[in-house]
């Protein structure tokens, strides 16, 4: 990449503010007896949606900015998250990802944010990037304290804690990990706040070339959350694949463009069509078995900077979104339906 900067430098104040303002957040604080830091933000404590917004933030490595809004764009779920980031390359592949997969015995977790880029391990007699990834992006960071974001329900073993300080070449007092479990408000949002990063990752999964994507935005509405996992991750997912929107800024030849606009959305996937849920229960529950192309926004702008024309594909399915995110009834002041049931997840 040609324009770089330290996502983990970046991120530090951020991760300063939540510790801060934890009790204002509604967030845990633990020190380990190693000196690494946890945030709790969701698991004993309520945390919600601010929280939810900052960690997004710290998980873009402090490339971009993420707000929330109500928006009319859907039909029945107005509140929004919205993404932006002016390097979207570095934002969302270089930090926000999840790629990084952590396990120790039964815990099982997927690491994301900045630490990512730190992190390296001894391959053949030489240290390398413990993500492929890193090489093609040519990008490696350094700092002397660095954070990661884990989406679980638990608190990760010593063991993981260790081994990530280790990956980073940090001490584990200048390790910071964020615990937001799917089911809470402040893990729905971080997870849905990546509407821009699924539609990068999907454009590098298409071979689009990496270096022609100069900026970028996404919206997507808010999931309400849900105890069940299985549905908590099903209605983040779709949240996105049904209604979530990006607008993509890119160089290169209309052709390109236009062909990116046209293969990006998540109607392309052959598994488009239901709910996450019944998705991931249809193939057991192994996300392998699930198409790739699946994991995008429902509706994306492809803008080509060099001759300002833009390209649309892709569109919301109301229907489905509702369907996923569950059923209510409004009243009016009188007792009387004002909102027809909707279908239940």
């Amino acid at each position: 990449m040609e324009y770089t900067a330290s996502v983990n430098k970046l991120t530090q104040p951020l991760v300063q503010h939540l510790l801060d303002n934890a009790d204002k957040l509604r967030l845990g604080v633990e020190k380990l007896a190693n000196g690494c830091t946890i945030i709790d933000a969701g698991i004993k404590v309520p945390g919600g949606i601010e929280a939810g917004r900052i960690i997004a933030e710290i998980c873009l490595g402090g490339m971009g900015t993420v707000t929330i809004s109500h928006s009319t764009y859907t039909d029945n779920w107005p509140l929004s998250v919205n993404v932006h980031t002016g390097n979207p390359v570095l934002g969302c592949l270089g930090s926000q990802y999840a790629g990084w997969s952590l396990s120790h015995e039964k815990y099982y977790a997927l690491g994301s944010g900045p630490a990512r880029a730190m992190a390296t391990k001894l391959k053949d007699g030489k240290q390398e990037p413990v993500e492929e990834l890193y090489k093609e992006l040519e990008y490696q960071d350094s700092n002397d304290s660095t954070v990661l974001v884990i989406e679980n329900d638990a608190v990760p073993p010593v063991e993981i804690v260790e081994k990530v300080a280790a990956a980073c070449k940090v001490d584990p007092s200048k390790l910071t990990i964020i615990v937001t479990p799917t089911s809470s408000l402040a893990g729905g949002v971080q997870v849905v706040a990546r509407v821009l990063e699924v539609a990068m990752h999907k454009a590098h999964a298409l071979h689009f070339p990496l270096e022609n994507i100069i900026d970028g935005s996404g919206s997507a509405p808010i999931c309400p959350p849900h105890p069940n996992f299985v549905k908590a991750m099903g209605r983040t997912n779709d949240a996105i694949l049904f209604a979530g929107q990006v607008h993509i800024f890119v160089k290169g030849s209309d052709e390109e463009a236009e062909k990116l606009a046209n293969e990006l959305p998540s109607s392309t996937s052959k598994d488009y069509g239901k709910p996450f849920a019944d998705i991931f229960k249809q193939y057991e529950y192994d996300f392998f078995k699930i198409d790739a192309m699946l994991f995008s926004p429902a509706s994306v702008i492809v803008t080509a900077v060099e001759s300002g024309k833009s390209f649309r594909a892709g569109k919301l399915d109301n229907a489905l979104l509702d369907q996923s995110f569950g059923a209510y009834d409004c009243k009016d002041a009188g007792g009387r339906a004002t909102q027809e049931q909707l279908p239940r997840a």
